[in-house]
């Protein structure tokens, strides 16, 4: 492989790992506020230790995220200074302001909200989360504006001179219809992937603590957990839908490709399974739904999608000589299983509160076990997501502006990214293990140990 092809598979390494941590960055932050905010109205210990149980994750959670996402901004300077260069202009000020406001902001309150226990009042400690819950959306906010940008570049004129992109509506960039989306569409996966989490370790500890004095508390986080997940993945699939739309308008090849679509067709049937050509070139075989991929596509049962034959001959004819086709399988197979897993984990959260509901649980072991495998779905799908929506872009790093080829650093050879990308990888596993303990470690340890409580401030745990 060349350089471009090394850099690109170590950005999309280093991306998919520090996305693990993401959505549950978000989400847990809003569940361990929540859980604060109920032991304050109520003065209910049960809410305080499980605000304790779920802190520790979220600390731990948070740690090895901030870790992994610098490594992000470096390879900007380090494998792609001609993108960096081209975009620099746009794309500094939506990651200025993350760092510099939504970061800081973050973790700030986060430390004053960990060290802060016995040093706050209750009502300010209680402030420090939710300003930092909020502060994670805010970031991801930013985030969000910066690839959207990517995926639709507005607001923004072309240098001729210095073959830059230059920034003139930043307000455009923030409000474009796809950050609008994207948002909507990440933080509803967040907190469907929160909910698995809350859910499948709540399960899992109920479980083998049925018979302890723990299993109330274990209950009541569990069912908060499932209706999480059944809620935010309903979310998801509105939020998906509208994405799927606006896709469709500012990137009909990509689109074409998730379905492994070749002929322009009106109405447009959706894939559930296709074979294909080893190059993605032809279809051989698919088993089709009539009409449902122009619903997908345009919202009307009838409509038109344009197929991967048109639209190439399109962008020859646009931007010239050149193969503008993703790759095929792992376009439409991440399309796929981005869809699938995320919904199947929503079903079994669904599928958990109906057994609530007709007192089959805690009594169900196969559930038990299910719930707990299913914390794994939602951030497979989240990655699928990721890779479907960047493997889905090419050739263009920036669509219609820049390919991917065109953007990564010309002085630095295939041996020298492969150096720094077998060096990452390492090191990313060394922290997936670490990380992992930790988690578990915690996950298993149960509640905290309660001490009588002050009336005016929380108790001090022992662990």
């Amino acid at each position: 492989m060349n350089a471009v092809d090394l850099a690109r598979w170590q950005f999309g390494i280093t991306t998919v790992y520090h996305f693990l941590f993401v959505p549950l960055t978000i989400g847990l932050s809003f569940v361990v506020a929540g859980l604060e905010t109920a032991w304050m109205r109520t003065r209910d210990p049960t809410y305080l230790r499980l605000t304790k149980f779920f802190g520790t994750l979220f600390v731990i959670n948070l740690a090895v995220g901030v870790v992994t996402g610098i490594v992000q901004e470096f390879q900007f300077g380090m494998n792609w200074s001609d993108y960096s260069r081209f975009v620099g202009d746009v794309f500094g000020a939506p990651l200025a302001m993350e760092g510099l406001l939504a970061f800081f902001l973050e973790s700030t309150f986060v430390g004053l909200w960990i060290f802060g226990w016995d040093r706050l009042s209750p009502r300010l400690h209680l402030a420090t989360i939710w300003i930092a819950a909020f502060g994670s959306l805010v970031s991801a906010f930013f985030i969000l504006t910066a690839n959207a940008w990517m995926q639709h570049p507005v607001g923004f004129s072309y240098n001729r001179a210095t073959h830059r992109a230059e920034l003139t509506d930043f307000g455009a960039v923030l409000t474009s219809s796809t950050v609008v989306v994207a948002f909507l569409h990440t933080v509803t996966a967040a907190f469907l992937t929160t909910g698995a989490l809350v859910a499948g370790i709540a399960s899992w500890q109920l479980w083998n603590r049925r018979d302890s004095a723990d299993a109330p508390a274990f209950r009541t986080a569990a069912k908060a957990g499932m209706w999480m997940a059944v809620v935010a993945g309903l979310a998801v699939a509105v939020s998906g839908h509208s994405q799927g739309v606006i896709m469709t308008t500012q990137q009909p090849m990509k689109m074409a490709a998730a379905e492994a679509l070749y002929q322009t067709e009106q109405p447009a049937s959706f894939s559930l399974f296709t074979i294909g050509t080893l190059d993605g070139s032809k279809e051989i075989w698919s088993l089709r739904v009539p009409g449902l991929l122009s619903f997908l596509a345009t919202g009307s049962f009838n409509g038109r999608v344009a197929g991967i034959y048109d639209l190439e001959a399109q962008y020859r004819h646009r931007f010239g000589p050149g193969d503008y086709r993703p790759v095929i399988p792992v376009t439409y197979w991440s399309y796929r299983l981005m869809i699938g897993l995320g919904l199947l984990a929503a079903i079994i959260s669904a599928v958990g509160l109906w057994l609530i509901r007709c007192g089959r649980y805690p009594g169900s072991r196969w559930f038990h076990r299910a719930a707990l495998a299913a914390i794994a779905l939602p951030l497979l799908a989240n990655s699928f997501g990721w890779i479907f929506t960047e493997m889905g872009r090419q050739p263009w790093v920036v669509w219609g502006q820049l390919r991917t080829s065109a953007g990564v650093s010309p002085t630095v050879g295939a041996a020298t990214v492969l150096t720094s990308m077998i060096v990452f990888t390492v090191i990313y596993g060394a922290l997936a293990v670490v990380g992992l303990y930790l988690m578990h470690r915690s996950a298993a340890a149960g509640l905290p140990l309660d001490e009588p409580q002050d009336a005016e401030r929380p108790p001090t745990f022992v662990y």
